[in-house]
């Protein structure tokens, strides 16, 4: 037990050095040098709504994304669907199972999906449109394991693939992300989360469309015009990230509870920054959130997001409902609105 603890504490001290070894120039952003921008899209209108403060609370099936470690927690069996109507008339689209199995831990599968509309094909001789039509889909599907190594120490891994497309050019990747929380005495039971994700392979796309055809001698009457050949791109590494998050109870009662979060990011292609969230639970039947994304980055769009939720309490008598709202402000990019549903079983 010592060993594992021994390790993962290593891991998660090394993963800032991990990421920064990385990095380009220090105090150069690197914004836009990574790929598979999918990877970086919060999930859930709970952890949306709560400003991305989610990697310690994580007690949804959306803990496959923020915090693999976090489906160890669950009490039951539970499905999770998320629509969210993302930037520039595209949808981002995410679905997860938690399945426990007593005591040999807790096992997630998850999906999301970022796609557009068909667009016309233009060139300069037909700015109208060739009658043509492309678009562009990322993808990535991943098996989550997790176990609790102490009554307050859990762990979570997660192995995923990864794949972009735009019209015939695909590229693809592997990655493993690696999370933990930890429950204290402190300040009314604080817990401590930490995470590592995207640590894979780089992409770099290949298809049809980097065909070209090379003339062998152009000053040579005869020469061939059809030499076949294809450009070759560049490889672009996954966007890592560790994030290091705290999360407390300010009011606990038997009626009414009180959460505040804040989770600090160490991205590989962007500065640092803060989420911070709160969220006010009812009974636990209704819930209200706020919370601000990207604080202390200077060029970040927007910010605030607010959300609720309802619990519906017994379906079938066996099942559990939970549906939740969240707006997010993404200043000159308007704002995103988010829709999840969850059943507990």
């Amino acid at each position: 037990m010592n060993k594992y603890l021994h390790t993962l504490l290593i891991l998660f001290l090394l993963g800032p050095a991990l990421i920064s070894a990385q990095s380009f120039q220090k105090n150069v952003s690197k914004t836009g040098t990574t790929a598979a921008p999918v990877l970086g899209i919060p999930v859930g209108a709970q952890a949306i709504g709560m400003g991305g403060a989610f990697v310690r609370i994580a007690n949804d099936a959306t803990a496959l994304h923020w915090n693999a470690a976090g489906i160890a927690t669950l009490k039951g069996n539970e499905f999770a669907g998320v629509h969210t109507g993302w930037i520039a008339g595209t949808s981002f689209d995410f679905a997860g199972f938690v399945l426990q199995l007593g005591g040999f831990g807790s096992l997630g599968v998850s999906v999301v999906s970022l796609s557009m509309d068909d667009m016309k094909v233009r060139t300069i001789e037909k700015p109208e449109g060739t009658g043509e039509f492309f678009n562009a889909h990322d993808l990535s599907g991943g098996i989550s394991y997790a176990r609790n190594l102490t009554d307050r120490f859990t762990i979570g891994f997660t192995g995923k693939f990864i794949q972009q497309r735009i019209w015939h050019m695909s590229a693809n990747a592997v990655a493993v992300d690696a999370g933990t929380l930890f429950r204290t005495d402190l300040f009314g039971g604080m817990v401590i989360g930490a995470s590592i994700s995207n640590f894979g392979t780089a992409m770099k796309l290949s298809g049809r469309d980097a065909r070209e055809f090379y003339r062998v001698d152009p000053t040579k009457l005869g020469s061939n015009e059809r030499i076949p050949f294809d450009v070759e791109l560049d490889s672009w590494g996954l966007p890592l990230l560790f994030q290091l998050g705290l999360s407390t109870n300010i009011l606990n009662r038997e009626q009414y509870r009180w959460t505040i979060a804040a989770d600090a990011l160490h991205p590989n292609d962007n500065y640092e920054s803060v989420n911070a969230g709160t969220e006010f639970a009812f009974r636990n039947i209704f819930f209200l959130r706020g919370g601000y994304h990207s604080l202390f980055l200077s060029d970040a769009e927007g910010g605030l997001s607010l959300g609720f939720g309802v619990a519906s309490g017994m379906l079938f008598s066996t099942a559990t409902v939970n549906i939740d709202y969240a707006y997010r402000d993404m200043g000159r990019l308007e704002g995103v609105n988010v829709f999840s549903l969850a059943i507990e079983f």
